[in-house]
């Protein structure tokens, strides 16, 4: 039995460079992971999948037991296990929850083929590598960077954001501008995305950026405010959204 950490990815940057004859999306991005990271306990040799996550959480939906990138990473490398995952990044976030824990299964069994892992999720080649790095093609070209601590205010608002209709929104009206070449798409897939990055941009007295397709947002600090740095969540129009203040960690990290 081990237990692994599943670090958060963040998307500093993302640059659309092209659309390949197959519809996939070429990204020159720059990634980092982050301090929120999933918990994955594994038993070599069982079966089976157990989530446990806060309510908040639950709310925002769970990889089911039956589908879900943990099964399929173990399917690709040939290995059985049964997995008790401690869910702490939300699902649809931007934040590539899945593909940190199909990551921290192949690192657990030993895999790094960058082809293979960006079989599993274009994120997963990044997650598997960690830390701070170049990320290029659909995801399978990693290159690394040096380590740079800093930390994030992250607002996560109470749903998720479909990554394919956002490249489907970008496809119907591309946007090269801002460090985020997804954000414009991702307001108009999902409008109440608008709302959350103002109220942050409010709080935080900067402009957010949004975390790869949304729904994140994120500014780097966090807020000037006096009092506001242990806020847990921010309400608007009867809603609630989490803050959670972050910081990037090395590739290999597995806790402080």
């Amino acid at each position: 039995m081990l237990k692994v950490r599943a670090p958060a990815k963040l998307t500093v940057s993302l640059r659309v460079s092209g659309v390949r004859a197959d519809g996939y999306h070429e990204l020159e991005a720059e990634m980092v992971s982050l301090s929120l990271a999933d918990e994955l306990v594994i038993e070599e040799g069982g079966r089976g999948l157990v989530v446990e996550a806060e309510p908040w959480i639950r709310a925002g939906g769970l990889p089911p037991p039956d589908d879900n990138l943990i099964g399929r990473a173990l399917a690709a490398c040939g290995r059985r296990a049964a997995v008790t995952l401690a869910k702490r990044i939300p699902v649809g976030a931007g934040l590539g929850g899945g593909s940190a824990d199909a990551a921290a299964i192949l690192r657990w069994a030993g895999v790094t083929d960058p082809a293979l892992a960006a079989g599993l999720g274009a994120d997963v080649p990044f997650c598997v590598v960690g830390g701070r790095a170049r990320v290029g093609g659909v995801g399978e070209r990693v290159s690394a960077l040096g380590y740079v601590r800093t930390d994030y205010l992250l607002l996560l608002p109470p749903f998720g954001v479909d990554t394919a209709a956002v490249y489907r929104a970008w496809d119907d009206e591309p946007n090269h501008d801002g460090p985020n070449e997804l954000a414009a798409a991702a307001v108009v897939t999902e409008p109440r995305l608008a709302a959350w990055r103002d109220a942050l941009g409010d709080l935080a007295g900067r402009a957010p950026c949004l975390a790869g397709s949304g729904s994140t947002w994120f500014v780097e600090g966090g807020p000037d405010e006096a009092g506001t740095e242990d806020a847990p969540e921010l309400r608007l129009r009867g809603e609630a959204a989490r803050l959670v203040r972050v910081h990037t960690v090395p590739a290999g990290w597995e806790g402080d």
